[in-house]
């Protein structure tokens, strides 16, 4: 298979995580906002999640809840950063971490761009708490949310691994650069 075309289909493997992720974010929103919306926390899986609709207007942990507009020129320059190195692509695991961060950068953007209060100050639709209501152990979270935390951790993984984006092994050097092998001396009788 010719450069182009691998470059060519992690482009499109990119492409097709992050709309099909992008597409379960914006479903699952919708549903939660028709669901939860004036709810107390629904209480499922014994207690080990909770659904409960907030509209989040910063970060993680409430970080940066004045400065929505940021978070969404934030947002946007992840999205070119990414589409800008998808066309270097040659690994299958980059393209499906980067596929997740730009779905989770699209995702909660949409929120900021589309949902009151307004254009780049919109409240992102968050609506899974983990181990307790209201965010008491970890942040509510959304779809998009996990898609980013997920994509990191396998580019951070792969990273480790050695696995570039380029499809090449840092851990794995050309002969060239290996140690001469020394040849083991015979034994003794």
């Amino acid at each position: 298979m010719g450069e182009k075309q691998v470059r060519r289909r992690r482009v499109g493997l990119v492409a097709a995580v992050a709309l099909v992720v992008l597409v379960l974010d914006v479903v699952t929103k919708v549903l939660a906002v028709d669901a939860l919306e004036g709810r107390e926390p629904v209480r499922i899986l014994g207690g080990l999640v909770y659904l409960q609709l907030l509209r989040n207007p910063g970060a993680a942990f409430s970080m940066a809840t004045g400065m929505t507009w940021v978070l969404a020129l934030v947002a946007i320059a992840v999205v070119i950063a990414i589409i800008w190195l998808a066309r270097k692509l040659r690994s299958t695991g980059w393209a499906i971490g980067l596929g997740l961060v730009l779905a989770g950068a699209l995702g909660n953007l949409v929120d900021r761009i589309f949902r009151a209060p307004g254009p780049l100050q919109g409240h992102v639709v968050d609506f899974v708490s983990v181990f307790a209501p209201n965010g008491e152990v970890w942040p509510v979270f959304n779809v998009a949310d996990s898609s980013i935390v997920v994509g990191g951790i396998l580019i951070v993984l792969l990273t480790l691994l050695g696995h570039e984006y380029d499809g090449t092994n840092s851990r794995r050097k050309p002969r060239e650069e290996r140690p001469a092998e020394v040849p083991e001396a015979p034994e003794a009788q």
